[in-house]
């Protein structure tokens, strides 16, 4: 299941409704199950506000998630695919 880090900034709507963001991470993870996968997201200090794990089925699936969620305006994003160990293993014996 691929697997995508979200770095995630506020934008000026999402600051305006910060009491809102547990309720927002909340429906995230709804429409996150509603296509197939799951995202774990922590709120973070520093250069970014928002830190997500997201696990989709496909590609698309993550596409089809990060575009409904950049629609909503509260939250502008960085998003990078991500591999655990044995998958790097393996690409690692094809080079």
């Amino acid at each position: 299941m691929p697997k995508f880090v979200i770095l995630g900034n506020w934008t000026e709507q999402g600051i305006k409704n910060v009491r809102e963001t547990t309720k927002r991470a909340q429906a995230a993870k709804e429409a996150a199950a509603k296509r197939g996968g799951k995202i774990d997201i922590w709120w973070t200090m520093g250069r970014y506000d928002i830190v997500g794990v997201l696990d989709m089925p496909t590609s698309e699936a993550a596409l089809s998630f990060l575009v409904a969620l950049g629609m909503q305006g509260n939250i502008e994003t960085e998003t990078l695919p991500a591999w655990d160990a044995s998958t790097v293993d393996e690409v690692l014996k094809t080079v």
